[in-house]
């Protein structure tokens, strides 16, 4: 029978779901430490960067593109980078260990101007390795897809 989960809300308003709520199952380390790091960073800061949701092996974030446009009016395929890979970074930080990104690709597919929401998500992993999707969306519309390995680097 799967572990029973429970949800909560920390006060900065960012569900962390899925935290074991069984005795027997360590709890994630500091995870609401660890969110709160990326929701404070600089750079996260800068772009406006907004976690909404996050657990071991899943974030979700969001960015609006104003103020992140190229010169066609349509958001810098860099802000979309740095939103995915930031998703990235929480879903493979969120759990007991410490990983550091080795390898990373994107795909640009949509152009988009409004608010754009990226979900990270665990499909992968080996004795050393994280393998996560990070899909970008403009409401139901797909802009761009990453793919990210993580390297874990200590517990």
């Amino acid at each position: 029978m799967p572990t029973p989960r429970k949800n909560t809300t920390n006060e900065g308003g960012i569900r962390i779901t899925g935290q074991p709520e069984c005795e027997d199952t360590p709890a994630p380390v500091a995870v609401e430490d660890r969110i709160a790091e990326f929701e404070e960073s600089g750079f996260g800061r800068l772009l406006g960067l907004h976690i909404t949701e996050a657990r071991d092996g899943y974030a979700r974030v969001e960015m609006d593109c104003e103020g992140k446009c190229n010169p066609h009016g349509i958001a810098h395929g860099g802000a979309i980078f740095a939103l995915a890979d930031h998703a990235f970074g929480i879903a493979s930080n969120c759990g007991n260990f410490h990983h550091t990104a080795v390898s990373v690709h994107i795909q640009y597919l949509a152009p988009a101007k409004g608010r754009l929401v990226a979900i990270a998500e665990r499909v992968g992993r080996t004795g050393t390795c994280e393998m996560h999707r990070v899909t970008v969306y403009e409401g139901d519309r797909i802009v761009a897809i990453f793919d990210g390995v993580a390297f874990r680097v200590s517990s």
